[in-house]
């Protein structure tokens, strides 16, 4: 069995929303996977009670060279060879996704947001084909007024020396949990660092608007060409804005496909605990029920 570790950049806020995270990947990995979460320095207090045998906690300054310094009272970084753009915390997000294949042993990384929960068993041979992992993309899903992720494209490509994208449909490589292979990220930052002249971080860090996920995809489509089986149905998503009450969360639990191993209500939806609650309770009877 390939070993899986699953990384989740986080911060105080999602402490509470971590903690169910967290919880879910005890139940449902193997005894040796290791959850590594990555938190400012300043919000280490708030997440060392996680720290364990498989939990171990990074902070996100660790990871940056001492060239990059940190505005006191915020969670934005300089980098002192060239200052602007800062490096926010959404972005440090990001790099610390692409960052961990340098830094953790494992075979594959389960890339998991906050805000979302593992609901069944998962390790890397399900979401694998002749052992490749899946990608997840969705076809044609990037639309001519999806601005945000046109630049996320066109940014990608930019990085990796390619071409300008094509118009208008565009796949979607964005989620909230998928698995990455290890090896490619590690060829994704050197391509980066070829084509730009730079050290990766700095290169990718230095874009105001970037996507972590578009830069992946993007790479294993365009410049790898690697035609990777494709998953999308790893996790139940949902993105909206407004917060969901007890029977609305409760519904879209019981919409879980056959296959997702996770759930993910957007943190961005303020929906309350007690309702986010209830759909996880409710994931966990759709599972023991099929």
């Amino acid at each position: 069995m390939s070993k899986l570790a699953v990384i989740t950049p986080s911060y105080a806020p999602d402490a509470a929303l971590f903690a169910e995270l967290h919880r879910s990947v005890l139940r449902h990995t193997s005894d040796d996977t290791v959850h590594h979460v990555f938190v400012p320095d300043r919000d280490r207090p708030i997440f060392a009670g996680f720290e364990g045998p498989r939990c171990r906690l990074w902070l996100r300054s660790e990871l940056l060279p001492r060239r990059y310094v940190r505005v006191p009272f915020t969670d934005v970084h300089v980098n002192c060879r060239r200052p602007w753009p800062p490096l926010r915390g959404w972005v440090m997000q990001q790099t610390v996704k692409i960052a961990s294949a340098g830094l953790i042993d494992a075979d594959a990384l389960l890339i998991v947001d906050s805000d979302a929960v593992l609901v069944r068993p998962t390790t890397a041979e399900s979401f694998s084909v002749d052992g490749r992992l899946c990608l997840h993309r969705v076809e044609n899903a990037v639309t001519a007024d999806m601005e945000r992720h046109l630049l996320w494209h066109r940014v990608a490509r930019e990085l990796l020396g390619l071409p300008p994208p094509p118009p208008p449909p565009l796949p979607d490589y964005v989620t909230a949990l998928t698995f990455w292979d290890p090896h490619i990220v590690l060829a994704m930052r050197r391509r980066v660092t070829e084509v730009t002249g730079r050290d990766w971080l700095d290169a990718f860090n230095g874009r105001l608007h970037v996507s972590e996920f578009v830069l992946y995809g993007v790479f294993v489509d365009e410049v790898l060409k690697a035609s990777p089986p494709v998953n999308t149905t790893i996790c139940h998503l949902s993105y909206h804005h407004e917060p969901w009450d007890e029977a609305q969360a409760v519904a879209f639990a019981d919409r879980l496909p056959p296959d997702a191993v996770g759930m993910m209500i957007s943190a961005k939806s303020r929906t309350p605990h007690e309702a986010r609650m209830a759909a996880i309770r409710r994931c966990a009877q759709v599972v023991e029920s099929s």
